[in-house]
């Protein structure tokens, strides 16, 4: 579980409740089904107007992602798969690594480990997992452009929200306690639509961007591994090209949990 997303909601929409108690205005002023409609509904029907069916279909998958640690093996785990195969690869010859390949949790090592037992030559690995990589950085950006979409509209929608909102306040011109009320109210859309958007939407689309650059970073990571182990580089070797992946903290943790089971 991605906690981040989570708490990140809560402590936005705490602030503004608070924030708006603080400015002596009500918090049950939000409770507002008109603004809710507009902002959440048009923000749906502008989104389902700017993209097609089948990317649409991908939207509960991408709360998936945001929410979930999605990671088949951790960088420390993953490297030390990828030591151990190609240690065994130098023993035992790549059709040893065969008996494995059901045992592992990521389909982007199965299929280029599979590749490398097949015989396909190391040019022809590389630009598959080349393509693959490809593919998998775009149909992230397609989903991450999604919520990035729903924050440019959402907004203006609550733009639209304030104008309604207003156009009903001016029918009680007469009645000044309730013209105040309407143009509160109508208020509420805007405050939504900047709040969704900038809070909600916009940040998603920038998780989903830095998640989707921390696969494509493993996977890179995975493709060298799988192909130094083709060509039969010493294990050593293939480590120390694999941590070179890791940020410095995180290559430090991985030594030093090394150094502690020592």
């Amino acid at each position: 579980m991605d906690f981040a997303s989570l708490i990140g909601i809560i402590i936005g929409c705490t602030a503004v409740v608070v924030a708006m108690t603080l400015k002596g205005a009500s918090p049950s002023v939000l409770l507002n089904p008109a603004a809710i409609i507009i902002i959440l509904v048009g923000t749906v029907a502008a989104i389902m107007n700017a993209f097609p069916m089948r990317e649409l279909k991908r939207i509960p998958s991408l709360f998936k992602t945001l929410f979930t640690d999605q990671r088949a093996y951790e960088p420390a785990e993953l490297i030390q798969l990828i030591v151990d195969m190609a240690s065994q690869a130098r023993r035992e010859g790549l059709l040893s690594l065969e008996s494995h390949i059901e045992d592992l949790k990521d389909p982007f090592i199965k299929k280029g480990l599979q590749l490398v037992i097949d015989g396909q030559d190391e040019e022809f690995v590389r630009e598959f997992l080349e393509t693959e990589l490809e593919t998998i950085e775009e149909r992230h950006a397609s989903g991450a452009l999604v919520f990035s979409q729903a924050g440019a509209y959402a907004p203006t929608l609550g733009v639209l929200g304030a104008v309604i909102g207003l156009i009903g306040a001016l029918g009680h011109m007469e009645d000044t306690g309730a013209l105040g009320a309407a143009i509160a109210a109508a208020f509420v859309a805007t405050l939504y639509g900047i709040f969704t958007g900038y809070v909600l939407w916009h940040p998603f689309a920038n998780k989903l961007r830095r998640k989707s650059a921390e696969e494509i970073l493993m996977r890179t990571m995975i493709m060298e591994g799988i192909l130094s182990i083709q060509q039969g580089s010493n294990p050593i070797t293939i480590k120390e090209k694999m941590l070179v992946f890791l940020s410095p903290a995180e290559r430090a943790e991985l030594l030093a949990g090394e150094s502690d089971n020592a």
